[in-house]
């Protein structure tokens, strides 16, 4: 059960998140608006170069220092969790609230993006911590939805058709 966005924007759904969570329409917005929105944004460039900096500051500092591998490999673990991992995650939340917004703009139901969270969480079952994910807690991230569905209703009413909406 995955989506992602590529670089050049191509995105890719696979069919076991659709099925085995058995989306609606709405629900799938919700995936394509969050993966559309990792395109607009071009996260997956931005990781590139942030990780091509992490990567050149490290060796420089092994240079500098003469560290060796293995304290290398644990400064790059550090460097993981402390920068790259909650860099992740702050591009998901964006992601997540600019694919809302994208949603209700095309007439999808934002509430279903709620709904979408809760199947996934109940699919998972279990997930890592959010410090040690690329990714916002499924809790985390509906609390953040929920946050700003104010902002995203009335974008929704105004572009359903002939005001055909399901509140």
């Amino acid at each position: 059960m995955n989506a992602y966005c590529m670089p050049g924007g191509k995105i890719m759904v696979y069919s076991g998140l659709v099925e085995k969570l058995q989306l609606n329409d709405a629900e799938i917005a919700t995936v394509l608006g969050h993966e559309m929105s990792h395109a607009l944004r071009e996260h997956t460039r931005e990781r590139v170069s942030k990780a091509y900096e992490e990567q050149v500051a490290l060796v420089g500092l092994a240079v500098l220092t003469g560290a060796d591998s293995g304290t290398m490999e644990l400064a790059n673990q550090v460097a993981s969790v402390t920068f790259e991992l909650p860099h992740d995650r702050q591009q998901e939340a964006e992601a997540d609230v600019m694919g809302l917004e994208l949603m209700a703009r095309a007439g999808y139901d934002p509430h279903e993006a709620i709904s979408l969270w809760k199947k996934m969480m109940a699919a998972e079952k279990s997930e890592p911590p959010q410090f040690l994910s690329t990714h916002p807690a499924s809790a985390n991230r509906i609390a953040d939805l929920e946050r700003h569905m104010p902002q995203v209703l009335p974008l929704y009413l105004a572009a359903a058709p002939n005001g055909n909406t399901s509140l």
